[in-house]
């Protein structure tokens, strides 16, 4: 696939590659190169996101360093799966192990966005080995029920647009209470971030809209406890990303995160809801003072 033929331009060359799941299915990563003296960079988006979420900031921390971006199944590249309740964490948890071992990668600096950053969380509480450093983009163990619902409203509802111009204007309409200060051109770059311009011209949003059948689901009653999934990052250098604005981490979750793990650093981004970008100029000096903590 060109480098940039769904909406976000690269300067930075990349290779488009896959990887195959457990049960076969084949996914896709962008592979940017980089140092393979120092630990790559293993970035994963968020619910409804794929790897052009990541794209500014592969571009940006690619070439000194590996970065690869991948897309879970269902999003973006990456093959849709038969069975919608592999839609789920612990499953894409195993995918992700398994592309580290057949790259034979790792440890690895995971960034993960939201659903990335759970899905980071039980990659360390499966195999902390496998991680030099993580990045928590506006997530926690526990998840705040007003924005799981919210989130839970948009997704899967197979949306279409008949121009790039109204799929902004409903990326507006969606996360408007997330980015108050975005205007026309920042809704239409996320457009076309979360969206695929299909043959014929329409417009649609760019995952398996199955993914949100896990969601009817009732959850186990009683939940176990979510909080020994930080476990894993203990010892770890990690950084907790926080929208001042956010309705899926709160500031009590966010807080306790950074007292049960010493190694925590955090910083919370005003008039920004979930999720950040972590394009802010905020993220630039905390990011590098992650890595330089992996290299010291």
């Amino acid at each position: 696939m060109p480098q940039g033929a769904t909406g976000v331009s690269s300067s930075m060359p990349y290779a488009d590659c896959t990887w195959l799941s457990p049960d076969g299915l084949t996914l896709h990563y962008r592979d940017y190169p980089g140092d393979p003296g120092k630990a790559p960079i293993l970035c994963l988006p968020g619910l409804t996101r794929n790897a052009r979420d990541f794209a500014v900031l592969a571009e940006r921390l690619a070439g000194p360093r590996r970065v690869i971006v991948a897309e879970l199944r269902g999003r973006g590249l990456s093959a849709y799966a038969p069975d919608p309740m592999t839609y789920v964490p612990p499953i894409y948890a195993g995918d992700v192990i398994a592309l580290l071992h057949q790259l034979a990668i790792g440890p690895v600096a995971c960034f993960g966005t939201s659903l990335g950053g759970i899905v980071a969380m039980l990659i360390g509480a499966a195999r902390p080995d496998l991680l030099a450093a993580v990045l928590l983009n506006d997530v926690g163990p526990v998840i705040d029920p007003a924005g799981l619902a919210r989130i839970a409203s948009y997704t899967g509802r197979g949306e279409g647009w008949s121009n790039w111009y109204e799929a902004a204007a409903a990326q507006g309409e969606v996360h408007a209470d997330a980015y108050p200060d975005y205007g026309a051109a920042d809704w239409m770059d996320m457009a076309r971030r979360l969206c695929r311009e299909e043959e014929g011209g329409r417009i649609v949003t760019d995952y398996d809209p199955a993914i949100a059948i896990p969601f009817s689901v009732p959850p186990p009653d009683p939940a176990p406890d979510p909080w020994p999934l930080l476990n894993g990052l203990a010892g770890k250098p990690a950084l907790l990303v926080r929208g001042g604005l956010s309705d899926i981490l709160s500031e009590e979750t966010a807080e306790r995160m950074v007292q049960a793990l010493p190694l925590m650093e955090r910083i919370t981004l005003p008039r920004v809801g979930h999720a950040p970008t972590l394009e802010e100029a905020e993220c630039g000096p905390a990011i590098n003072a992650l890595l330089a903590r992996i290299d010291l």
